[in-house]
């Protein structure tokens, strides 16, 4: 159940609610993770990386900060829909300083970048993340009063281009992808633009699109996101999506690396 696992978290480091969960969430079975003395068990070797390698080395490199590891990691699990550790990642974020409604934001970005059922599990999930902590993010307004500035000539070569590609193949995808995607989620306030090309990226590399990759990741560093961010975001992402899926996106990186002037040699 989730209540066990949420009463696992101090082991890894994370202050955790054990208080008893509500009949209608504790119902819910969202395969919880291991406890410490079940992962040494089972694989000791698997929870020696764990506590020396990833939670005593990784989250505390240079170049990253705390609270863009959480956004790079909840990506890829979302992304992966790996929600055994889901309850741990939400409540690390929170302690890491990303706000419940980033966090709403987050689901809601990826909903349109990973497919609409993963986003839902998700929601499941941090619901009982929230009640948990006592959040309730109810009042975040689900259309923003006011969105961020388009850039209308950047957006103009961007309809241009999909428009000459794709709109003899799928007209719906092109017309949603200017009305929902780029005049419309990319525009909510609610997440800084860095932050939400950091997300895309991450979950790209994560889902295993690198050919999706150039397209954002040059958007990200345009948004503020710095070489030594993005190179370090694919650190973070080896353990949490697997080397291949990040030896298949380096080639990319390095290309707009290249393209940028970051890579000379």
């Amino acid at each position: 159940m989730l209540t066990r696992y949420l009463c696992t978290l101090p082991l890894l480091g994370v202050l955790a609610a054990c208080s008893q969960m509500p009949d209608s969430r504790a119902t819910r079975d969202f395969s919880p993770a291991p406890s410490e003395s079940e992962m040494n068990r089972v694989s000791p070797a698997f929870a020696h990386y764990t506590n020396e390698m990833v939670l005593g080395e990784l989250w505390h490199r240079a170049g990253l900060s705390p609270r863009d590891r959480s956004l790079v990691t909840l990506s890829a699990l979302i992304t992966q829909q790996q929600v055994a550790e889901l309850p741990y990642h939400f409540n690390l974020a929170l302690d890491n300083g990303v706000t419940p409604n980033e966090l709403s934001e987050i689901i809601t970005h990826l909903a349109f970048y990973t497919g609409w059922g993963n986003a839902t599990t998700a929601v499941a999930i941090l619901e009982d993340v929230f009640a948990t902590r006592g959040i309730d993010n109810s009042s975040a307004p689900a259309v923003p009063t006011q969105r961020l500035p388009l850039d209308e000539k950047a957006e103009a070569k961007r309809q241009q281009l999909v428009a000459e590609r794709f709109g003899a193949v799928a007209p719906g995808v092109v017309e949603y992808t200017t009305d929902a995607l780029f005049q419309d989620l990319w525009l909510r306030p609610g997440l800084a633009p860095r932050d939400r090309s950091l997300v895309t990226v991450s979950a790209l590399v994560a889902a295993g699109q690198p050919e999706q990759v150039t397209f954002h990741l040059n958007r990200a560093m345009d948004n503020g996101l710095s070489r030594a961010e993005a190179s370090e975001t694919l650190t973070q992402l080896a353990f949490y999506a697997g080397w291949p899926r990040v030896f298949s996106a380096m080639p990319v990186f390095r290309a707009v690396f290249e393209s940028r002037g970051l890579i000379t040699d």
